[in-house]
């Protein structure tokens, strides 16, 4: 029996929602339950996506990516590090056509408390390097939206990040 077929991929993946990016982490993440890996996948690639926001990810953001799947995903760092650098080629090589894709297969996934998870570490991976741009914060509205989570979940969330949001950091000072 094949891997692929181990772990539940046939020709019918269209159909069933994987993309490529998230086969290629299943892949390597072969001795967890495929589910749990197809989570995993999905939720490192959203990482990666709000890092590469600007058009170029950080060293501090893919420490704070690697950190965040491994406390997350509860998974050794050499098998984070295989999600992140994955998610990180991934989404810098593919991200236009396979962002909504993704996301879109985390939202069918992840319950409603996984999805208020992930926005908080998107929130986490924007701020690793001096705060979160309007780009990253922009960047993680429209994952919010596509996960399915709502403007006040959004907010709740955003506010406890406010002293690391540059359009908050930037403001004039009164007086």
């Amino acid at each position: 029996m094949s891997i692929r077929s181990f772990l539940g991929f046939t020709e019918q993946h269209a159909t069933t929602g994987d993309t490529e990016t998230v086969r290629k982490v299943v892949e390597a993440l072969d001795h967890l339950e495929p589910e749990r890996a197809r989570f995993i996948a999905a939720f490192g690639y959203i990482l990666g996506r709000v890092a590469n926001a600007d058009m170029k990810i950080s060293p501090e953001e893919t420490q704070a990516m690697e950190r965040i799947i491994m406390e997350r995903g509860g998974i050794p760092e050499e098998q984070a590090l295989i999600v992140v650098q994955t998610a990180k080629t991934r989404t810098q090589l593919f991200g236009g056509t396979e962002n909504f894709l993704v996301t879109r297969e985390f939202s069918r996934i992840a319950t409603p408390e996984q999805k208020l998870v992930l926005l908080d570490c998107l929130f986490a991976v924007a701020a690793a390097e001096d705060g979160v741009s309007a780009m990253e914060d922009s960047e993680i509205r429209q994952i919010t939206n596509e996960v399915g989570l709502t403007h006040p979940d959004f907010i709740a969330v955003r506010s406890r990040w406010k002293d690391q949001l540059a359009v908050l950091r930037d403001l004039p000072k009164a007086g």
